[in-house]
């Protein structure tokens, strides 16, 4: 499987199907054109994550101002039909209380996305209670829900125009098409990035949203596993990220599971 397509930056590294490119999602001119299927990422959260290369201690009316820009690139390079899978927090609570997933869904759509659904995963090994507000009082309690979002978004119509082939499961179709997720999040020491995904997330998205040779794409690629996923699943993964030192993650995490994938 190859893609043709006018980009800017030089690839950082390649690897089968998939091409890692080191660039910034805010650059428009990155793409020249419309170039992937489905988009299954996790920008930052703006709740004080230590990357390092993002700020991520901005004002919500600035994160929402780099939301807008960053998911407006991401319509134009979209193809005709594509679908966005946008995993977000239901809500932040560090800084003041804000409904992130209801903003930014209707961002998403002021922008051009048609919205299809929501997935609650339910993030087995959550801990972010670190204040209940006024302890076993009304007074001002806290209630933290410990679920995150995935938007289904999609462009133009829903239902594909083309036929490809599906490689899901009875099985996983008839549980992943329940928009109830259940699986533990991802070490940060394990994978050394400060906010990895769990490979689960990627692996369900591809797999129901996208057909065997499409290109997926993650413009915060992180710690590179969509990528992985894209690759294991007989996509073409296209990665862009902003740090170098994460794209030598990436590349290294590559190269470790080469044994694992089915080319």
């Amino acid at each position: 499987m190859t893609m043709q397509t006018s980009i800017k930056p030089t690839p950082y590294y390649q690897h089968n199907n998939c091409t890692l490119y080191q660039g910034d999602v805010l650059d428009t001119s990155c793409f020249k054109e419309s170039f992937f299927d489905l988009i299954v990422t996790s920008p930052p959260y703006n709740v004080g994550i230590e990357y390092n290369s993002n700020e991520d201690s901005n004002s919500y009316e600035n994160y929402l101002e780099f939301s807008q820009k960053w998911i407006e690139n991401c319509y134009f390079w979209a193809k005709d039909g594509a679908r966005f899978c946008l995993n977000i927090p239901l809500d932040k609570n560090k800084g003041g209380q804000q409904s992130v997933g209801a903003d930014l869904t209707t961002l998403a759509k002021q922008i051009g996305w048609n919205y299809h659904s929501t997935i609650i995963w339910n993030e087995g090994n959550i801990s972010r209670r670190t204040a209940w507000g006024s302890w076993l009082s009304a007074s001002a309690p806290y209630v933290i829900a410990p679920v995150e979002f995935i938007l289904v978004l999609y462009k133009g119509a829903w239902k594909k125009k083309y036929k490809g082939e599906s490689d899901i499961s009875k099985e996983e179709f008839m549980a992943w098409t329940n928009g109830l997720w259940s699986f533990n999040g991802e070490s940060k020491k394990r994978i050394g990035h400060p906010a990895p995904f769990p490979r689960e997330l990627p692996k369900r998205c591809i797999k129901l949203f996208s057909y065997v040779g499409d290109v997926v794409f993650d413009p915060f690629c992180g710690s590179g596993t969509t990528l992985l996923e894209a690759e294991a699943n007989h996509r073409i993964g296209i990665g862009l990220e902003i740090d170098k030192e994460y794209c030598e993650l990436i590349k290294k995490r590559l190269k470790e599971n080469i044994k694992l994938f089915k080319v």
